[in-house]
């Protein structure tokens, strides 16, 4: 029994100290990226054998920005004849060089580098470039004081911080510039008014490319507000258009409706009316939206692309009054009322006549004859159906579909 004994506890210490032994040697795994090239201190022959014990003087910094320039000509020349790790070792000297020069000259070079590394699809150098533009980030966060526990941001360098949020657009990290044209917009609130209006289109225009729509109302609400504001009326359409769309994409239609309502509004004050069809149809479309789930808004759609259509059909949009009618038509039929529907479509055939649009009066023939089909009306079928035909045989369009359509029609009814 003793002997059992021993043999298991001398199986299981082999096993405890083989699992040990095994952990012990498991391979570490390599890092993602080996270490940044931008941060190698070896001296370079570019550089004063002094430039350790005192700044560069103005003439060294001229010197040194040449030899940079120069250097980077060739490694674009590099680039250019297939040579691509070479290129980027001479960019990242040149990088490593630059900071000499100053935060600001070294983040444009990171920005120039940076738009070419993701050109060129170059994740690891992208990456040595981007922990660059934090580390430069951090040391030029505002100072602060904390005075009768007031923290006041202080020294903000504003031509450093949009530097950083080009740079960042340009490897690609949105919501990195984002952050840092926020700071901006900080230090240029209360100071700047022509500042401020730049910075928040910049970070509007950034939230929009990424499609961060609720961000970008936020911005582009804030410029609405500074246009009207400042009676600055072009610019104030400028930003309803853009918060019509915002809030379309965003699938907000009240929002969209609201702004929708104050272009139109405008328009109307300044007997712009050339834009109000196209306006009235989106704002019929957005109702539409909304009756989904209130049908008593419907009748706000059916008010809006009236509206449209008789607005266009003044100006002699033709093609717009169309559209306006065909909408309508779609809402009568899908509220049983084919009587109106009908009516509708004969007018929307005179409406594509006058714009010629030979596919358009086809399309409305089968309109009507499909409407008549309903209600069993065949003869007025058939010569809806005929007249598509013919049309089809001009444009060599849908030929067979009208064919088939006169076709499966009741012969005993003629």
């Amino acid at each position: 029994m003793l002997k059992y004994l021993i043999v298991i506890v001398t199986a299981a210490t082999f096993f405890s100290s083989s699992l040990t032994l095994a952990q012990s040697k498991k391979p570490k795994e390599p890092d993602k990226f080996p270490p940044s090239p931008l941060e190698i201190t070896t001296p370079d022959p570019l550089l004063p054998p002094s430039r350790d014990k005192q700044p560069l003087t103005q003439a060294e910094m001229q010197k040194l920005k040449v030899a940079l320039d120069e250097l980077n000509q060739e490694a674009a020349a590099k680039l250019q004849a297939g040579d691509k790790v070479g290129a980027f070792e001479i960019w990242n000297r040149e990088l490593r060089l630059r900071r000499f020069l100053g935060a600001l000259a070294e983040v444009q070079a990171l920005s120039r580098v940076g738009a070419i590394a993701w050109n060129q699809n170059d994740r690891q150098e992208l990456q040595y470039i981007t922990q660059r533009l934090q580390a430069i980030q951090k040391q030029a966060q505002p100072k602060k004081t904390d005075s009768q526990k007031n923290i006041v941001q202080k020294n903000i360098d504003v031509e450093l911080l949009r530097s950083l949020g080009d740079a960042y657009q340009n490897v690609r990290l949105p919501k990195l510039a984002v952050e840092v044209y926020e700071q901006v917009l900080a230090g240029v609130r209360q100071q700047n008014p022509a500042a401020l209006v730049e910075t928040l289109k910049t970070i509007g225009e950034l939230n929009l490319s990424w499609f961060d729509y609720p961000k970008a109302a936020t911005t582009y609400e804030e410029l609405l507000g500074l246009a009207t504001s400042r009676g600055d009326r072009l610019n104030e359409l400028a930003y309803l258009k853009q918060l019509a769309y915002i809030y379309k994409q965003a699938k907000q239609p009240q929002q969209a409706i609201n702004v929708q309502n104050k272009l139109a509004e405008i328009y109307v004050n300044e007997n712009n009316l050339t834009e109000i069809p196209e306006l009235k149809l989106a704002i019929g479309s957005e109702y539409e939206s909304l009756a989904k789930e209130n049908p008593s808004l419907l009748q706000q759609a059916f008010q809006n692309y009236q509206e449209a259509y008789t607005t266009a059909w003044q100006l002699q949009q033709y093609v717009r009054a169309g559209e306006a009618l065909q909408k309508l038509i779609t809402l009568y039929r899908s509220q049983g009322q084919t009587d109106e529907a009908l009516q509708a479509s004969q007018i929307l055939v005179e409406i594509q006549e006058r714009a010629v649009n030979f596919y358009g009066m086809m399309q409305a023939y089968d309109q009507i004859g499909q409407l008549h089909l309903e209600r069993k009306e065949y003869p007025q079928a058939l010569t809806a159906f005929q007249k598509g035909l013919e049309l089809a045989k001009q444009i060599k369009h849908q030929e067979t579909y009208f064919t088939g359509q006169i076709e499966k029609l009741p012969k005993q009814n003629f």
